[in-house]
């Protein structure tokens, strides 16, 4: 029982000091323990990757669903991790509505009949997008808020505790500095060397944490290739089912035109341009060129060789371990035992580092 009292006096003492330290720091009475310059920078990084990525999170789900109350509702059925109901969009809603006029006015009259084969079209499209929705949602808006709600909320823990042990070496600095008895200085420089000790540690924590939002670019980077694939492969879909709705129009008797068009316009029609869709956009299972440079990078971490690889973007190396990089150059690359899988290691003549995959395309 004691023991219980005198550890929550301590703790209570703790606290005290720590806000005396925070406040008489705030009016400029007191000296403040500031970070090194590499860990203020990689600290804004982190709120900067932070800041655009919340961004670019709400304005994806504005994309896939522009109706607010449509969001809210799936958004409270995430919450409380129940599955939404399946509605049709509005591309199936269209198509619906035009098959069912279709029937009405007769499949076997020209207007029925083309609306039929409109909203057969239109719902295709609706089911490319559904498709394209679920897509960007797994690979692309996932790991953006697993970033959000795992990874970061960690660094902030670190980056408070970072914080609390700063205010902890300052209060000792004070103490020491206001000490006038040979006991009382040799007591505040112990408790000087422990809080130093306890902040340089928790310092080290925070730097590595930091350090690790490099990495989530490189994963970023490629959610961001596999979103704007998905984007790829929905839009050459939707073109090529309405080329096909074209065609089929077009073979309708030439008295299915406007009505209000007089004779004498001999049969004005509108062209559209044939634009060549390969066939691996037209897949859903695209990725064809994704895959092989997967299965590259696969190949090169198994077999513990080297490859050379051409760099895609400029990189600045965010510390002393990795490798800065120029667009263009070709460097030599290989695996590392233990290497996260995002990174291998790369040389250029004498110098070495980790460099991200996402930067690089490898040669043949």
């Amino acid at each position: 029982m004691d023991f219980n009292v005198k550890r929550l006096a301590a703790d209570a003492g703790t606290l005290l000091s720590r806000a005396v330290q925070f406040t008489e720091e705030k009016l400029g009475q007191a000296e403040k323990t500031e970070l090194d310059a590499h860990l203020e920078n990689l600290l804004v990084r982190a709120e900067n990757t932070k800041h655009w990525t919340e961004r670019i999170m709400k304005q994806t789900e504005v994309l896939l669903q522009p109706n607010p109350n449509v969001r809210l509702e799936e958004f409270v059925y995430e919450k409380l991790e129940k599955k939404a109901p399946t509605r049709m969009n509005n591309h199936e809603l269209l198509g619906q509505s035009m098959i069912d006029s279709g029937n009405e006015f007769g499949p076997g009259t020209a207007y029925g009949n083309a609306l039929i084969k409109c909203g057969e079209t239109e719902k295709q499209i609706g089911g490319a997008e559904r498709e394209f929705i679920q897509s960007t949602a797994i690979n692309f808006l996932t790991p953006l808020r697993n970033f959000l709600e795992g990874d970061f909320k960690t660094i902030m823990k670190e980056r408070k505790l970072l914080q609390v042990k700063r205010l902890d070496l300052d209060a000792a600095k004070t103490r020491l500095k206001k000490a006038r008895l040979a006991d009382a200085r040799a007591a505040a420089e112990q408790e000087l060397r422990m809080t130093q000790s306890e902040f340089d540690r928790q310092a080290e924590i925070t730097r590595l944490l930091l350090e690790g939002v490099n990495s989530t670019h490189a994963h970023h980077l490629r959610c961001l290739n596999d979103f704007v694939e998905a984007q790829t492969t929905y839009y050459a879909q939707c073109y090529q089912y309405m080329v096909d709705l074209q065609k089929q129009l077009g073979s309708f008797p030439s008295s299915f035109s406007n009505n209000n068009q007089s004779a004498a316009s001999g049969g004005t029609s509108i062209s559209v341009p044939t634009i060549p869709v390969s066939a691996s956009l037209l897949s859903v299972s695209s990725g064809h060129g994704s895959s092989a440079a997967s299965a590259g990078f696969s190949e090169l971490r198994s077999s513990n060789g080297s490859r050379k690889a051409r760099v895609l973007y400029d990189y600045d190396a965010a510390s002393s371990n990795e490798l800065s990089l120029l667009a263009d150059e070709v460097i030599t690359v290989s695996s590392v035992s233990g290497m996260d899988s995002d990174w291998l290691m790369g040389e250029r003549g004498s110098q070495k580092g980790k460099v991200p995959i996402t930067y690089l395309e490898l040669l043949n």
